[in-house]
């Protein structure tokens, strides 16, 4: 795939710490940026900037305050900001019935306030630059019905709708909103997931047996950053999300059947109690 010169251009990205973030990260520098690795894991965010040669910066996106101060610290010192991504996120598996307050409000708190910190923080300062791009992780989840996983559902869907809206806004002022929609991404977060009420095996089997193979987070940079680049409002990642994509807006009986399927698959895996 291609590069792009970005040298003397500056960005910001948060859950640099791994995954997506970190190669997001890599292939940024690899362009020529400067890059502040965020992450609320600081050894983490320090690891990849050490190995990558981008700066580190502990960073809870939860808390808004830190988040405006954390992108004031990078524009005193850089005195630009050409692109921030907004990455944190955190996964719930399980069926709603199983599912308490406790469980739906870090999801809501870092996938979407987050994200709305994120935007809250450098959004003024791209206006008064006359540049930039927020890019904004959501999900395949965000495009398409995900029984037994409605809370992600909820917050990356509204992630896409937030990223939509604000585009619109923005593009006048010469910022850029993109929302990156990834599918099956062999970052190992299914081992990080929370599963309430669900045999992980089963589970795990069960998506095993689908004939999609996950796509890395380095392929899922690089696809990224060219469709940024092409000025893509919406960017789905993998070929199983475009079919969701293309389902849920040709046909809403297409898409809750395929949703259906899904929904056996999570209760299939669940545990009664």
């Amino acid at each position: 795939m291609g590069f792009t010169d970005r040298r003397g251009q500056v960005a910001f990205v948060t859950g640099g710490g791994g995954g997506i973030g970190a190669a997001l990260c890599a292939a940024l520098v690899a362009d020529g940026a400067t890059v502040v690795v965020s992450d609320r894991d600081a050894a983490a965010a320090q690891a990849v900037a050490e190995r990558i040669g981008g700066r580190a910066c502990a960073l809870d996106v939860t808390d808004g305050a830190a988040f405006a101060a954390a992108i004031d610290r990078v524009l005193a010192t850089e005195g630009r900001l050409d692109y921030l991504f907004n990455n944190a996120g955190v996964g719930l598996a399980g069926a709603v019935r199983d599912l308490s307050l406790a469980h739906w409000r870090p999801v809501v708190d870092v996938n979407l306030w987050g994200v709305i910190n994120g935007v809250q923080a450098a959004y003024p300062h791209l206006v008064r630059q006359g540049s930039g791009h927020i890019v904004n992780i959501a999900s395949g989840a965000g495009l398409a019905p995900r029984p037994g996983m409605t809370p992600y559902a909820t917050v990356k869907a509204a992630v896409v709708a937030l990223s939509r809206s604000l585009r619109a806004e923005a593009a006048p002022l010469g910022v850029q909103v993109h929302a990156v929609c990834p599918g099956y991404i062999g970052t190992g977060i299914m081992d990080r997931t929370p599963m309430v009420s669900l045999d992980p095996a089963v589970l795990t089997a069960r998506i095993e047996r689908l004939p999609v193979r996950p796509i890395s987070p380095e392929v899922c940079a690089r696809r990224t950053l060219k469709a940024m680049d092409r000025g893509r409002s919406v960017i789905p990642i993998g070929a199983s999300v475009w079919l969701d994509w293309i389902a849920t807006r040709v046909s809403v009986r297409l898409a809750d059947r395929l949703a259906a399927v899904r929904a056996r698959a999570f209760a299939d895996a669940r545990r009664p109690g």
